[in-house]
């Protein structure tokens, strides 16, 4: 089955966000995610908030950009709150937006090799493994978590370009995607990812998470258009919809067919109101997608 979710934007500020995860919780949503946006909100902080407000609700954060964070911290954290609160965290790491790494002093020359080293290294601590590792970017003398997981959480990796995707199925647990990619871009990630499985020997599925531009209500069609205008690709080449939720729920099954493991709706920076489209997703969207 389809697994459906929505973000939780960081341009909304932070005091949003426990009514949110509530209105989530009560409505049944399956998974809530999170975003770790320079300058705006911790996807750490704000996961282990929303785990504490809620009893079943998943929370995902993708993603958490490398070069920002080491790789011990990010096991600790990461440990910590898989204790606290046993299956309910997926956890995503990427690259990075670079110009903001940039200006923090974190840039790395080798994006792709930083997030090899990191990847592997995270899931090893997950494992509740010692590490010792003289990577490029990644190094660790006999680290150990004292308290790892017992079940070592699954780590996604956020990923765009065809090596990258080719390193996710390598070294990650899963992808995520960005909400403009289209349904053949989902079959081209996967494939490309299957392939570094495949490079790696490894056997099992591959968890694909998409997220997905969505707005509904009165001005839908508008603030679809303004927010796909605004986007990295042209609005032509974005993958978005507007509409009630037999539109949604079709957008969310042509991405499924085309092998996305979970569907994250992602409302528009200026939706209006972030718990109804919460609700929106759980009890009208949700019935129609398989």
């Amino acid at each position: 089955m389809t697994a459906l979710g929505v973000v939780f934007r960081p341009q909304l500020p932070p005091e949003r966000l426990r009514a949110v995860a509530r209105a989530a919780e009560a409505a049944g949503l399956e998974e809530l995610w999170l975003w770790e946006d320079c300058f705006l909100e911790s996807g750490i902080a704000s996961a282990a908030a929303v785990l504490a407000w809620t009893e079943r609700l998943r929370v995902g954060i993708g993603l958490l950009p490398v070069p920002l964070r080491n790789v011990a911290l990010t096991a600790m954290e990461t440990a910590t709150l898989d204790r606290m609160f046993p299956g309910r965290l997926a956890l995503g790491v990427g690259h990075g937006v670079q110009s903001w790494m940039g200006q923090v002093g974190a840039r790395a020359e080798s994006p792709l090799t930083l997030l090899r080293e990191y990847l592997d290294a995270l899931r090893a601590l997950l494992r509740g493994e010692e590490v010792t590792t003289e990577g490029r970017y990644v190094r660790l003398d006999a680290v150990a978590l004292d308290w790892p997981p017992r079940t070592p959480p699954a780590v996604l990796a956020g990923v765009t370009g065809p090596r990258s995707l080719r390193l996710s199925g390598e070294a990650a647990d899963g992808t995520i995607l960005t909400a403009d990619t289209p349904p053949d871009g989902v079959r081209r990630a996967r494939r490309l990812a299957d392939e570094g499985r495949a490079a790696a020997g490894r056997t099992g599925r591959h968890r694909v998470v998409v997220y997905l531009h969505t707005a509904t209500g009165p001005d839908a069609d508008a603030r679809l258009a303004a927010e796909l205008e605004r986007g990295p690709v042209p609005p032509e080449e974005a993958f978005g919809v507007a509409g009630d939720a037999k539109a949604v729920a079709e957008a969310v099954r042509r991405l499924a067919e085309a092998g996305a493991d979970t569907v994250v709706l992602q409302p528009t920076a200026d939706e209006p109101d972030i718990e109804g489209l919460v609700r929106f997703a759980a009890e009208e969207v949700r019935p129609l997608v398989p």
